[in-house]
């Protein structure tokens, strides 16, 4: 895989995070650190990565902390503070790079036949190269974010669980 054509989600093996016409590196990593007598200075400065806590007792990554890529849009490594609703959804849709659609389904009372109703959202949210194994039906976290593009206004900060459900299929009960 080579150039912006690269197919994602790339696999760790594989990861580069120099895919774009333009240099790709964490703003607030200096890279042009000078060289001090008899030490050894690395040439990519991998050695030096900006993480940050998102904090509501989430965990960072270990991909994340270890991991080479740049996305200034994720919010253990990006300029993105989460603030505001935390909600649950199943993996809908994986078709764009680095974003997903989450379906939150729900029940809606129809008080003229006292029933309920299935109802459901898609939401679209951004979800960080730290995350590689998201596979359709997967249980995830999302935070709400800043306004990351058009329809993107949700990050995902967890995988919550792992599983294999028809993507149709209403999920509550």
């Amino acid at each position: 895989s080579s150039g912006i054509n690269a197919e994602w989600p790339l696999r760790p093996g594989e990861m580069s995070e120099q895919t774009e016409k333009a240099f790709q590196k964490q703003p607030a990593v200096f890279l042009n650190k000078k060289r001090q007598i008899g030490t050894k200075v690395s040439k990519t400065g991998k050695d030096v990565r900006w993480t940050k806590n998102v904090g509501l007792g989430i965990k960072t990554p270990r991909e994340a902390i270890e991991g080479t890529y740049i996305d200034k849009k994720c919010p253990f490594t990006g300029n993105v503070s989460i603030r505001g609703r935390l909600l649950r959804g199943t993996v809908h849709n994986m078709k764009m790079k680095r974003t997903l659609t989450i379906r939150r389904d729900y029940l809606h009372y129809i008080k003229k036949y006292n029933r309920f109703e299935k109802r459901h959202k898609n939401i679209s949210a951004h979800v960080s190269p730290a995350f590689l194994d998201l596979k359709k039906g997967d249980s995830v976290l999302v935070g709400q974010c800043r306004p990351l593009s058009k329809t993107v206004r949700f990050n995902v900060l967890k995988l919550i669980s792992t599983s294999g459900i028809d993507k149709k299929k209403f999920s509550k009960f």
